[in-house]
């Protein structure tokens, strides 16, 4: 009972203050006034906000954009600048889900072999698929071996047992991402002529990012986002220990399975349309924790809204540090990353 007792007031956290509410939102805002914004032809935050009221009915709002630049921004930057947010929102929430469900502050979105199956599924796609890095097929292979590489890594993580079923898992997505990383090396060798193909889509990018592709991604994080949200308090009790959370009365082997799949699901999606971009899922969650709460009920939801506008910010900088060249995004977030891993791993005792 005392067990009990203590776990109950170590679950006792609150949520997101409204002074952390409101920098959050004014962040994303800002990050997406500035990929808008940002470009070959800078438009104002004004002209931004005037051409969007006139889109909107009743409002009898005029346009002070010219037909060019309302094709630029709605058509070309836009879509851009919504995909880098939502894929940006999903990697930093599954990045936090992640890191609750295993218990480990250095769990990434990629922790179970959704990078690999997913590199995997695209360089089949370019190799066999003769498909370029903006091909149709891609997103839809990719998304297939990140799903697959994922429900490998599952199969094989419970024939260990459920006795140590968290570090069992973990093990499994190491051995699933060194075996499917080995055929695409060799696949890769074999079509030596798609490699600069197959690596810009591993670095990642929304250079080709149009409104389909917001179509296809969105429905995916929106229901991973939202499941993984409505747990969040679950992931709360899972941070005092399995037994303890057992205790309370908590299915732990069927709520790390759901958070799993939810995270899991929209991250393979999100991947599928941006490429691999690393770091997210660990630089966000880290900084609202340390500056925020370590409590998973603020955690998870402001990942999802600073990790948008994060990934919007880091594509503003891949597509104008050597303009009119391009980064790939992966590039950038690495950049800002690895430093950032480097610090997490130093202290990675006192954060968990």
């Amino acid at each position: 009972m005392a067990a009990v007792g203590s776990a109950e007031v170590t679950v006792r956290a609150r949520g997101v203050s409204r002074p952390w509410r409101f920098l959050a939102g004014a962040f994303l805002v800002g990050a997406l006034l500035v990929g808008l914004g940002v470009g070959p032809v800078d438009i104002g935050v004004s002209a931004i906000v005037e051409s969007a009221l006139s889109h909107l009915p009743f409002l009898h709002v005029h346009s002070p954009l010219s037909s060019l630049d309302e094709a630029v921004l709605w058509q070309i930057r836009a879509p851009r600048v919504v995909l880098a947010a939502i894929v940006g929102g999903m990697l930093a929430i599954a990045g936090s889900s992640y890191q609750g469900v295993f218990h480990n502050p250095l769990a990434d979105p990629y922790l179970l072999g959704v990078a690999a199956g997913a590199g995997l599924g695209a360089t089949l796609a370019i190799a066999y698929g003769h498909v370029g890095h903006s091909g149709q097929l891609l997103p839809l292979s990719a998304f297939i071996g990140g799903l697959a590489a994922v429900g490998a890594t599952y199969v094989l993580g419970r024939s260990a047992g459920s006795v140590r079923v968290v570090g069992s898992f973990v093990l499994a997505g190491v051995t699933v991402t060194l075996f499917l990383t080995a055929i695409q090396t060799f696949v890769q060798q074999q079509h030596s002529n798609t490699l600069r193909d197959v690596y810009a889509w591993i670095l990642g990018g929304f250079s080709t990012a149009n409104w389909s592709q917001v179509e296809v991604a969105a429905p995916y994080v929106a229901v991973s986002s939202i499941a993984i949200v409505l747990h969040r308090r679950m992931l709360d009790v899972l941070s005092v220990g399995d037994e303890e959370a057992a205790s309370l009365g908590v299915n732990v082997p069927r709520l790390r399975l759901v958070l799993v799949i939810a995270a899991t699901a929209g991250t393979a999606a999100a991947v599928s349309v941006s490429g691999l971009i690393a770091f997210v899922g660990i630089i966000v969650p880290h900084t609202i924790r340390l500056l925020v709460s370590t409590s998973y009920r603020a955690v998870v939801p402001l990942s999802f809204v600073v990790g948008a506008g994060f990934l919007v910010l880091a594509d503003v900088l891949a597509r104008t540090i050597v303009s009119p060249a391009e980064l790939p995004i992966g590039v950038v977030t690495a950049f800002f990353g690895a430093p950032f891993f480097a610090v997490v791993l130093r202290s990675a005792r006192t954060m968990r």
